[in-house]
């Protein structure tokens, strides 16, 4: 690495470690440069069990790699309730096409751009570390009033939840959670919604591809992506969907051959491009790329006002050499052109809440396999099960084999919450009389699971203002995060007192 470039990251950091609150943003940037892709979370893990050892605090890690730090109450706070401040350690981790990262070996390159903290090409990993930092700025303190704190810093939240599932009931004695994984600083979270894995797979034969035919690369590229859960409802492009629609057309009319398919990456990422390699007779080249030209038009117009960075491109490359069983393509792109993508069905109960979708997240064709992976989420068991057999059925017709796997309940709300009633209020109090929107959400947050060992606890979601999490978009808001950090430390000076 040349000096300027090491001079360049330096400035960044400094620009981070100095904005306010300090102690968050520091802890921040010290937690950013230690790479934590979910379900490679050994070095984060060693990181907090060092944190924690380094403050004289009671610090374990469970049998899962949830790390658990303890602090007492501070002088005056020995009567409150004890409270287990959450976040998770993982990071969903999503560049650009064009950026050279390696997130298993590198730290997040950040810069902050007017009031807000993004990173270079990749995701910024304030979902949810700045949760993280802020219980980590509460247990290196000296001088912040609180009750007896357990900070559970939980693993692999983004790809299956495995971490609050493996929390063991009795490890915990508190009765009060703060979960600090909510995006907007004026919600308070009292529920979620659940979810479960979809995988359709199956084999296929390869066919020699013929002499008479020109190959062509399709991408799809330049779409704003964004979280599954919470940007579903916004009528985002899936670039799976969209590859889809132009294999379909291509095959209907001009007999198209797919020869490979790379679509999305993690389930919970609203996919933001598709790459697949095709053949045509060469006969039909020219209506051909008319045709599809003209249906790339069509899409784009009807994207123009939400995915205004989306391109299309199709260009000619050299011959595969073998292409997809035929049967098995008409099945494949048929069961995916039927399969439910975005929103299935709204809350009854709660006004503008999605209650259940699904994202067709990852389309992979190659070498003789096929793999489809959705994630379907709802906040009633029984219609994600209801959705989930909806997509189970229409890939099975096309002669896959479907499993469910990693299915974890939502998070009912308790309108009677006590630590609701407390943050509540404090809102109000320290927001000019303005009301906090309080509310279920979309997205799978991890108290539904824990409350299955813990059901007496009293837990609610809140958090700073995070914007296109889950893609290269991500970024943090410094004002917001400014107005989370008091409004946390209100709530901890006011929690209630034990029974």
């Amino acid at each position: 690495m040349n000096l300027q470039k090491l001079n360049k990251q330096f400035t960044m950091s400094s620009e981070i470690r100095n904005l306010e609150p300090k102690a968050v943003w520091n802890h921040f940037a010290d937690l950013n440069s230690v790479p934590r892709p979910s379900k490679k979370e050994e070095r984060v893990i060693q990181f907090m069990v060092d944190f924690g050892k380094s403050l004289d605090l009671e610090t374990q890690v469970d049998k899962v790699g949830n790390v658990i730090i303890r602090k007492p109450a501070t002088s005056g706070m020995e009567d409150r309730k004890t409270v287990v401040m959450q976040s998770h350690l993982d990071m969903v981790c999503q560049k650009n096409a064009d950026t050279e990262f390696d997130f298993d070996t590198e730290g997040i390159k950040m810069f902050v751009d007017g009031d807000w903290v993004k990173a270079q090409g990749t995701t910024l990993g304030a979902d949810n570390g700045l949760g993280v930092a802020s219980i980590m700025a509460v247990l290196s303190s000296t001088d912040i009033a609180h009750p007896a704190i357990e900070a559970l810093f939980t693993i692999d939240e983004e790809t299956g939840m495995t971490g609050a599932m493996g929390l063991e009931g009795g490890l915990l004695t508190g009765e009060i959670l703060l979960n600090l994984d909510t995006e907007e600083d004026d919600e308070i979270g009292i529920g979620c919604a659940g979810g479960v894995d979809i995988t359709a797979t199956r084999t296929y034969q390869e066919e020699v591809t013929s002499e008479n035919t020109t190959a062509f690369e399709i991408s799809v590229t330049g779409l704003n992506g964004g979280h599954s859960g919470m940007d579903i409802h916004k009528g985002l492009g899936n670039a799976n969907k969209i590859m889809n629609r132009l294999l379909f057309d291509g095959f209907t009319n001009y007999g198209l051959r797919i020869a490979e398919i790379n679509g999305g990456s993690l389930r919970n990422a609203i996919p933001r491009e598709s790459f697949a390699t095709i053949v045509i007779d060469t006969v039909s080249k020219e209506p051909f790329l008319f045709e599809i030209n003209e249906l790339i038009n069509t899409i784009k117009e009807e994207f123009a006002s939400l995915e205004e960075n989306l391109t299309i491109e199709i260009k000619e490359v050299a011959s595969p050499a073998s292409i997809m069983d035929l049967g098995v393509q008409e099945g494949l792109i048929k069961a995916i052109y039927t399969a439910l993508n975005g929103v299935y069905r709204m809350s009854p109960d709660i006004e503008d809440l999605v209650e259940t979708s699904n994202n067709i997240a990852r389309v992979i064709v190659k070498d003789g396999a096929i793999k489809v992976g959705c994630l379907t989420r709802s906040s009633s068991e029984t219609n994600k099960w209801d959705l989930a057999n909806s997509l189970r059925a229409a890939f099975e017709l096309a002669g896959f084999n479907v499993e469910f796997s990693g299915s974890y309940p939502g998070w009912l709300p308790n309108v009677n919450s006590e630590i609701l009633k407390v943050l509540r209020d404090l809102y109000i109090q320290m927001n000019n009389g303005e009301q906090p929107h309080v509310a279920a959400c979309h997205a799978g947050l991890e108290c539904g699971i824990l409350g299955t060992n813990y059901p007496k606890m009293d837990m609610i979601s809140f958090g700073p203002n995070i914007r296109g999490a889950h893609s290269p978009d991500e970024r943090a808001q410094i004002s917001s995060t400014q107005k989370f950090w008091k409004y946390l430390l209100e709530i901890l000076k006011h929690t209630p007192s034990k029974n």
